[in-house]
């Protein structure tokens, strides 16, 4: 558990079913529907988002729930992935707690339980519809990769990666 931040939030690990990680998946999938047409199919199985192989994480001010991000692990060959990988998913911020930094400090909580669970790089799907995520990761050291998972396909989507250290 991260402490509370200078501003009050508390990141907490909470199970992939858990009502706050369920709400702000549905959210962030309607997101998907609104800029691209098509909610994220990729595959999950709540197991991956459980240590060591993962993480799904809420932050909080007070009790009230206001973002979210997870991790899981790959160790699939290249060109997907490398022996070592966390990929990121599951960003979200509510609407009433955007522009407040909180999305940086969940990312950093992600990039710091993934190197502490022994992965060696971070790296995401985004799209080119989301250029507020896009700033945010490119401003935190992602640089562009080549894209991986089941929409690698598709031009409007960017992957990005981070080596962890």
């Amino acid at each position: 558990m991260a402490p509370p931040f200078d501003d009050g939030l508390t990141i907490l690990p909470v199970p992939y079913g858990h009502p706050d990680a369920t709400r702000f998946t549905a959210a962030l999938q309607q997101i998907y529907v609104d800029l691209y047409a098509v909610e994220d199919v990729t595959p999950m199985d709540p197991a991956e988002f459980t240590l060591p192989s993962g993480l799904f994480l809420v932050g909080y001010l007070g009790d009230e729930p206001v973002a979210s991000g997870a991790w899981r692990a790959h160790d699939s060959p290249a060109p997907d992935f490398q022996f070592g990988d966390a990929e990121i998913k599951r960003m979200y911020v509510a609407e009433n707690a955007r522009g407040r930094g909180y999305a940086r400090l969940v990312l950093r909580e992600l990039e710091r339980t993934a190197a502490l669970a022994g992965r060696k790089r971070v790296v995401l799907e985004t799209g080119v519809r989301q250029p507020a995520a896009i700033a945010l990761y490119r401003s935190a050291g992602y640089t562009d990769m080549p894209k991986f998972g089941l929409h690698k396909d598709m031009p409007e989507i960017l992957c990005l990666g981070k080596e962890l250290s």
